[in-house]
This record gives C-alpha cells, structure tokens and sequence, in this order.
C-alpha cells in the first residue's frame, strides 16, 4: 500500500494530457490539457501541479514517449554485439510482409546501422553448453572501438544467452569498465526467450530508446520534486502493471504501449463494478484508436508487438512494417485514425482518412490554432455529434466556422455537400476502426455481438453508436469522464513483474518436479524486485504446441502442487485453446510439448 496522501494518474497522448487525483475521503479532481511536443514533461508537470494542494503519496504515469522515439526514428546512436555469424539477424528479420501483393515494399532499415554492429567469437550450443569460450582480450578490443563510435548504448544478444547468459553478462561487466558513460542492455536481462530475430530487437529497442526515457523520466522527477512533490513515480506498463521510475530507465521497451493499456485496466474496473465481464474495449483519442478485449472479466494478453511500422495500423492489422518485439502487452489492435486524423484525396479522387494526424499543434482546424486541413473532428462538429465552446481548461474554443473552411478544402473537389463530405469522413474513420475491433474479437473466435462495447478517449463516445451498429453489438458503455479514463486506469495498476523460461518438455512425460524447480528458480529472481511486506500473488502460464509445430499457444497453468493431474489439465487446457483459436485439435494422444514457462509476481494494489 502506498503511504496517505492523494495518488495521481497522468496520461499523456499525442493531443492531450490527462489528470486525475484521487484524495482523502473520495475526493475526485480531474484536468485536460494539450500536451507539450516535444517536451511532454512539461505537460506533466504543469497537470499534477494545477490539481495538488497537500500530499501526495505517488504520481503513476503513462506515456507514449518511447514508442514514438521509434516511430520518429530519434533513439540514441546504439551499437549491437552479436555472437559471430548472426550480425546481420536484424535484417533478415521473419517473413512478414504488411500487403501480400506490394511487389515494390522493401524492409524497413533496422534501427542499427550495419557499421555499428559487430561480433565476438563466443559459442554457447542450443542446450546451454559452452562450445566456445568468450575471449577477454578480444571484449577488451571491442570495446575500445566502441568508445571511438560515439555510441549512447549497446545491445548484447549472444547466441541461446537465454540458456546461458554467462557470457553476455561478463561481456557487459566489460563493457562497464570499459565505457562507464554508455548505457548496456542485455539479452538475458531484457528477454529471457528463445528466436534470435525477437529478443534482438526487444534488446535493440530497449538500449535505443534506454537515454531518451531516462532523461525524459529525470525532467519529470526534477519537476516535480520543484512544486514539492517527493511522493514515488510510477509508471505504467504495456502489460497493464506498473514499474518504478528506476525499473522503467533501466527497461523502458515494457513500457511502450503503457498509455492504452491503461485506458483497458480502467475498462476491467469499470466492467467488475457493473457486472459486465465481457466487453470490447474501444478508445479513440486524438490520434489514433485502439481496441481491446476482455473475456469473463479477464483482459486478453499478447506476447507480440510489432512497434516502428506505418502508423495507418496496428501490428495486428499489418504485420512486418516495424520491430517485431516480444514482450508482456495487453493485446491491442491500434490504427491511425483519431480526432486529429486528417482527410484528403488521394491520386485516383478517393476520400481518404489518416494516418497522418494533426496532433496538438496545430489540431483540428476547428481549434483556431492554426489548422487548416479538415480532421475527423472537424467532421464531427459539423455533423452537430460536437457542439462549439471550449474544452480543455479553456486552452480551446470550438469553432464551427474554422470546420466548415476545412471541410470544403475536400468537399468542392469531390462535388460533394459540407454534411455530405463530413458524413464521409464520419464513415470512414468507422470503417477503420471497425476493422480493428474485429480484429481483436471475430478474427479470434469470438462474436462482437457477446459482448458491450466500452467506448471512452476524447473522441470514442461520438463514434460508438455507430460502431455497434456496424458490429450488431446491442450495448453501448461511456465512463462519465471518458475523455480521461485512461488516467483513471492508472489508479487501479498493480504493481507487476515478469519472468520466463525457454523449455522443451513433453507435457505427458515430463517429471513434474523439473517443472517446479522451474518455476521456483523464476519465483526466487523475482521475490526482490517487489519490495516492502505487501502481499504477491502468483499468475502462472505456459507456452505449448503440437509436436512439429513452429508458434506456441498460452494458456493459463492449472492451481496447485505440480503433479501429473496437472500436468493432465494443462494439456487439457491447451487443446481447449488450440481448437477455439484455429478450429481444430489434434487427434487424442498427439505429442505436446511445453516450449516456455511464465510467472508474473502482481503486488497489492494501492
């Protein structure tokens, strides 16, 4: 539990930033601001410090300021290390095309150059056995040409480190002697599992967004600790948990998607207080839109997340355009059209939506902050769904006028009304995020029409009617502060740790006390981290395919002592899982194999 005084959420997107305290006795206050690009922290600070008059016992934030460090291609200049032979695994990537038909696509560039990556002649076999080993001399070498590049950061990923991470861990040790001023993400502290290409770039991205989080974190701290506020900060995950300020430095890669995920973490609360344990989750925000799903009160999870790619979808939608990562995220389908999502013609005369955004400045048109090109918002106050005033303490007015100038910039061309180019716009910006509310629910087995739709972010409440009417969804549910509801879910995170374990076991023949040691040794790493006499509970998981098969499914690992009825149950579990996401399971007795063990450490929440 955290110590008294108020605690704080803050939520910064692309267009706004939002902030909720919650104080003594119930007391509620919120805020709505634009955000501050590209000094966000500004933002942050100026929210928490118009809403506090007293103590406060934390600030848990959620950001999207490492996601779009890879977005924009602005990360620090990083150099990776490689085991000899497999330089080049950033750009041979996985087989992943975003259009199947695109014959002119070509790969995007990885996010270190060919010259800053470089080798060491060490070998470590695919079960863990040393076959070479590493050479001090030669790390010693490496590591001076690596103080001649004027690198900010390594990424080290040798060669099944995940079984063996001695290796990379001396090499680090080196490199920290060698070049004190130069941040060192290793393989084997960031993901401890199996595929060279995935925990390459989960490492990569890490140690190149790792000083521009850290600074980002420090202005924050120092800022706040400047309007007398020492309580801790927290922040937000991709997984839905929350981590300290110091973890998030050290590993901001699980922090990347921590401002949606939030947003679905608020959705849960909401869903528990009324009842609702199925619901697709919808939020709309100035930028982009996002969709979620949470089934008999559980929130769906992925393993995947695809970050650096054309922001017109989510990795869900279209694969193979960015960094394929693996990491703990809520699963999230995202696409780029929000509020500011600008309209225009394309070459053959088609009316087109996104992803390109308008963003907080200048915004919509109808803002009066100097936009000129129409906006899905624009559209949306001449069709009356937003009616003129201000918003945003003040800092806008709405006007009607400035929306009309807009739209007719793609309404005289395409001989086409005001009402009717709005409508259009209206429409299509649906048809986009339709498309990923589908993804995350019928594309997985399940039908919209089982579920409510959740709509919140600053925009999602004008589109839902419509949403559920394309889906055939017959509930609709809009929190009271939709607009900050992101923020709120910020005040319902948990604490939360993560730890896997590369396997290969047969579920049918394997000694359940390997299994146990397995999951103790995780147990045992990850009882420090969360600190103070607050209550942990355990959430274990497996990865399990087929015999022959090349991806795993999860599932959730049976309670209990580890036995062979346990044992049982898994497989059970995952045949269960199998048929309802691919229509099928195998034939009874088939080969299963356990390919990964997962333990999540969740504290007590505040």
């Amino acid at each position: 539990m955290t110590a008294a005084g108020a605690r704080v959420g803050v939520d910064v997107g692309g267009t706004f930033t939002d902030v909720i305290l919650h104080g003594a006795g119930g007391r509620v206050v919120f805020r709505k601001l634009l955000s501050t690009p590209p000094s966000y922290d500004r933002a942050v600070v100026e929210a928490v410090g118009g809403l506090t008059a007293g103590p406060v016992a934390e600030v848990v934030h959620g950001t999207t300021v490492a996601t779009n460090a890879v977005l924009e291609r602005r990360g620090s200049l990083t150099a990776l290390v490689t085991t000899a032979g497999f330089r080049d695994v950033l750009e041979l990537r996985r087989l992943r095309i975003p259009h199947m038909y695109d014959l002119f696509w070509r790969k995007p560039p990885p996010l270190v150059e060919r010259h800053l990556r470089f080798e060491v002649n060490e070998r470590v076999a695919a079960d863990g056995t040393v076959v070479r080993g590493l050479d001090e001399d030669e790390s010693r070498a490496l590591a001076a040409r690596l103080r001649g590049t004027g690198i900010e950061s390594v990424a080290v990923c040798f060669l099944h480190s995940y079984l063996y991470p001695d290796h990379e861990r001396r090499f680090g040790a080196i490199l920290a002697e060698e070049l004190p001023e130069t941040n060192v993400s290793l393989s084997s502290d960031i993901l401890r599992e199996q595929r060279e290409y995935e925990r390459s770039a989960t490492t990569v991205v890490n140690a190149y967004v790792r000083p521009l989080m850290a600074s980002y974190l420090d202005r924050i701290r120092t800022g706040l600790d400047g309007i007398g506020i020492d309580g801790p900060l927290q922040i937000m995950q991709s997984s839905g948990g929350v981590m300290t300020a110091d973890d998030a430095k050290e590993r901001p890669v699980f922090a990347l998607e921590s401002g949606p995920a939030a947003g679905v973490v608020a959705a849960r609360g909401m869903g528990q207080q009324l009842g609702a344990d199925n619901l697709l989750c919808f939020d709309m925000g100035g930028t982009t839109a996002k969709a979620s799903l949470i089934e008999g009160g559980a929130i769906s999870r992925g393993r995947e997340y695809e970050v650096g790619g054309s922001m017109s979808a989510g990795s869900r939608l279209i694969r193979g355009a960015g960094e394929l990562l693996r990491i703990p995220t809520i699963d999230i389908a995202e696409v780029g059209a929000g509020g500011g999502s600008l309209a225009w013609i394309d070459a053959a005369g088609g009316l087109q939506v996104g992803p390109r955004s308008a963003g907080a400045d200048p915004g919509p048109a109808c803002y009066g902050r100097g936009g000129v090109e129409p906006t899905v918002t624009d559209a949306n106050v001449l069709l009356g769904y937003m009616p003129a005033g201000t918003v945003a303490d003040g800092q806008i007015s709405i006007a009607a006028e400035l929306a009309e100038q807009a739209v007719r910039r793609v309404a005289e061309p395409l001989g086409l009304t005001l009402l009717a180019a709005a409508s259009g716009i209206h429409r299509i910006a649906n048809a986009r995020m339709t498309r990923a509310l589908r993804s995350v629910s019928s594309e997985k087995g399940r039908d919209p029409r089982d579920f409510a739709l959740i709509a919140y972010g600053g925009a999602g409440p004008i589109h839902a009617a419509g949403l559920a009417a394309d889906l055939g969804m017959r509930t609709v549910l809009v929190p009271a502060v939709a607009g900050l509801f992101s923020a709120v879910g910020l005040l319902f995170a948990r604490p939360e740790f993560h730890e896997v374990r590369t396997c290969h076991l047969d579920v049918d023949t394997v000694d359940p006390a390997v299994v146990a040691a397995l999951f103790a040794e995780m147990e045992a790493r990850l009882a420090h981290v969360l600190q103070g006499p607050s209550e942990v509970e355990w959430a274990r998981t497996a990865d399990l395919r087929y015999g022959g098969q090349s991806w795993e499914v999860e599932v959730g690992f049976p309670a209990g002592t580890i036995d062979p009825d346990v044992l049982a149950a898994l497989r059970e579990r995952f045949e269960h899982a199998h048929e309802r996401l691919y229509g099928v399971k195998d034939r009874a007795g088939s080969p299963v194999e356990i390919r990964a063990l997962r333990l999540a450490a969740l504290g007590e929440a505040a």
